[in-house]
């Protein structure tokens, strides 16, 4: 196609990274149906380190890191709007965001999600984040409550 064009940015004002996570989350809400949760993370992105998928000229999807400790990195959240799901779009935005979380020293990254096996739309998001290079670490069962155990993968950066 001609003119059709894919690219992953860091964004960095404010207003615009929540515009943006904010577009994006409130047509997820399979994944984010929980209002006040969703406004955490529209709230939090300003302050994080954002990327966002770009195709065409329209922000499709994005991905968040915020630093957890002295040598850890968090991947807090991340959304790609469904119709862009398996286009390579959300391997695209944990690439970019391992290469500039190596860049800025970090040695790990971690990303919480609900455990595998409490809901189909969460397996494919555990299967996703496995592929990308996840390791299962530990799954908290009432950190965020009993109907969605709190799974935490990592990754080595080195």
């Amino acid at each position: 196609m001609k003119g059709y064009r894919k690219m992953i940015i860091e964004i960095k004002n404010p207003n615009e990274k929540q515009a943006i996570a904010r577009k994006v989350l409130e047509a997820l809400t399979d994944w984010f149906g929980i209002e006040e949760s969703r406004e955490e993370y529209i709230s939090g992105s300003a302050n994080w380190t954002f990327f966002a998928a770009k195709e065409e000229d329209e922000y499709v999807g994005f991905l968040c890191l915020k630093e957890t400790g002295m040598a850890t990195v968090e991947l807090a959240v991340m959304g790609v709007l469904q119709n862009h799901h398996r286009s390579g779009l959300g391997r695209q935005l944990v690439e970019r965001a391992k290469e500039t979380a190596r860049s800025q020293g970090y040695e790990f990254m971690q990303v919480k999600t609900v455990k595998m096996g409490m809901y189909e739309d969460y397996d494919r998001t555990n299967l996703f984040y496995i592929s990308c290079g996840f390791k299962e670490l530990e799954v908290f069962p009432l950190l965020w409550d009993e109907a969605n155990p709190c799974q935490i993968y990592v990754m080595s950066l080195k």
